[in-house]
C-alpha cells in the first residue's frame, strides 16, 4: 500500500507546498502512549477515542479524569525523544521558507514541553500551536482552517502530516494533500492518504518534486 501512495503522490508538487501541519506524538516523536495504561488510569473502558468518551460523562467524573489524563501526558512530554527524521526534516522546512504549525489532540502546554525536549520548538510560532483547548479536535478540520485562515492559504497549498486515521481525515476534509507516518502497528488508511512514508527521513526527495 505505501508503494501505492508513493506512485498517487508523484503527480503531487510538493515544492509548491509552503505551509505544512504536523501531529505531535507518533509523528514528530517516537511513539510511547501505552493507550491500554491510560484507560486503566482514567478508571475507563479501553476506547479508540479517549477525549470523545470523556466528553459524555458528567462534568464532574470528566474533570478528574482529564485532570489525571494531563499529568500522564505531562510525564510522557517530559520523556518525548523526536522521530525519525523529525528535527531534520523541520529544519529543511523552515530554512525553504515554509510556514510550519502543529495540530495536536494534546492541551497545548503539553504540546509545547515536547517541542522543547525533543529540541523542535523553534520552528513553530506559539500561535501556530493549536490544541485541543483551542480547536475541536481532529479529526475535526476545524484547526487546519484556522492555521490557513492564519496563514492567508489556501488549501491546495497545505500538507498535513500524521500518524494516525484523525490525522488524515482532518486532512482530506480539509482539502489538503496527506502525508501518513508509518506506525509500528503497521495499520495505515490508503483512502485518506496521498503519500505514505515509512519515516520523516522519506519525506526529503519530495521537496524537489
Amino acid at each position: 500500500m505505501i508503494g501505492e501512495n508513493i506512485l498517487k503522490a508523484g503527480r503531487i508538487s510538493f515544492s509548491s507546498k509552503s505551509f505544512w501541519i504536523f501531529d505531535l506524538d507518533g509523528t514528530l516523536t517516537v511513539p510511547i502512549h501505552d493507550f491500554d495504561f491510560i484507560c486503566r488510569e482514567l478508571d475507563i473502558p479501553r476506547v479508540a477515542d479517549i477525549l470523545s468518551y470523556l466528553d459524555k460523562l458528567p462534568e464532574a467524573e470528566a474533570s478528574i479524569r482529564r485532570a489525571r489524563l494531563h499529568e500522564i501526558e505531562m510525564d510522557l512530554a517530559r520523556k518525548a525523544l523526536p522521530s525519525a527524521g523529525a528535527v531534520e526534516t523541520l529544519r529543511q522546512l523552515h530554512e525553504s521558507g515554509a510556514q510550519l504549525g502543529i495540530l495536536t489532540r494534546n492541551e497545548r502546554d503539553i504540546a509545547l514541553l515536547t517541542l522543547d525536549t525533543i529540541e523542535a520548538g523553534l520552528y513553530f510560532a506559539s500561535e501556530n500551536i493549536l490544541g485541543r483547548s483551542e480547536v475541536s479536535p481532529k479529526p475535526d478540520p476545524a484547526g487546519i482552517h484556522h492555521l490557513l485562515s492564519v496563514w492567508g492559504a489556501d488549501p491546495a497549498e497545505a500538507v498535513m502530516v500524521g500518524d494516525y486515521l484523525f490525522d488524515l481525515q482532518a486532512g482530506r476534509a480539509a482539502g489538503t494533500t496527506t502525508v501518513h507516518v508509518g506506525r509500528p502497528d503497521g495499520k495505515s488508511w490508503p483512502a485518506f492518504t496521498d503519500l505514505a512514508v515509512a519515516t520523516l527521513h522519506d519525506l526529503a526527495p519530495y521537496f524537489q518534486q
